[in-house]
């Protein structure tokens, strides 16, 4: 897995991209996911970290 890896929210499917970033929630672009603070939740639906899955592996599905 790539550190810049796409993340998908398994509630909503919103994707993290740490190459946009969340601008709105002051993460930088290149932040990877691993490297966001942990109280850090989708900007969509407010899950939590542990409800996102790697992108590749959610297409694999």
């Amino acid at each position: 897995m790539s550190k810049l890896d796409i993340w998908l929210c398994t509630i909503c499917e919103y994707n993290y991209d740490p190459q946009l970033g969340d601008p709105d929630n002051d993460i930088p672009v290149g932040t990877s996911f691993d490297e966001l603070p942990e109280e850090w939740v989708c900007p969509c639906c407010g899950a939590e970290k542990n409800q996102f899955v790697p992108y590749a592996e959610a297409k694999d599905v």
